[in-house]
């Protein structure tokens, strides 16, 4: 994992909601919090076998500023409407198509069946497909192309048929 991997992690978790965020790639741990003060922490341990590499050296990040996200839709305003959230089953940057110059895979007003895929969510340069886990029309798109989502996160609101 190079620098710039980790400091595209940092502004992630300090995009999202998100309070603690670890990962280990080989002898590698990473763990990325946020303290009371709304100030990113990071830990960089590495242990060293055989090779000596330094440890990547994380540069000072400023606090975190809350930023204004909508309401999330409650349970009963979901089923007055009949409407269900998909939501990121992952941590990743939100693709509505597979690719930069192909069509977005869903638009408002499509109808989907359950397992079709609606759109991508990138993570460590793993692109996911995200289905949809309910047969309908697509009422909602709730994420931006291009932009980071958090586990849990709704995506789309599909109204069941």
């Amino acid at each position: 994992m190079d620098v710039n991997q980790i400091k595209q992690l940092i502004k992630i978790v300090e995009k999202s909601d998100i309070a603690d965020f670890s990962i280990q790639e080989g002898d590698l741990r990473i763990k990325i919090s946020k303290n009371s003060k709304n100030q990113i922490v990071t830990n960089y341990p590495v242990l060293q076998t055989g090779a000596t590499t330094p440890a990547p050296q994380a540069e000072p990040v400023s606090p975190v500023v809350a930023s204004a996200t909508p309401e999330p839709t409650t349970e009963a305003d979901l089923g007055s409407k009949n409407l269900h959230e998909i939501k990121s089953p992952i941590v990743g940057t939100f693709y509505r198509a597979p690719a930069p110059d192909a069509d977005p895979y869903i638009q408002v007003g499509d109808q989907v069946a359950e397992g079709s895929v609606l759109c991508i969510v990138e993570a460590m340069k793993l692109m996911n497909e995200i289905e949809s886990d309910v047969g309908g029309k697509v009422v909602k798109i709730l994420v931006e192309n291009g932009t980071p989502v958090e586990y849990n996160q709704p995506l789309f609101l599909v109204e069941r048929s």
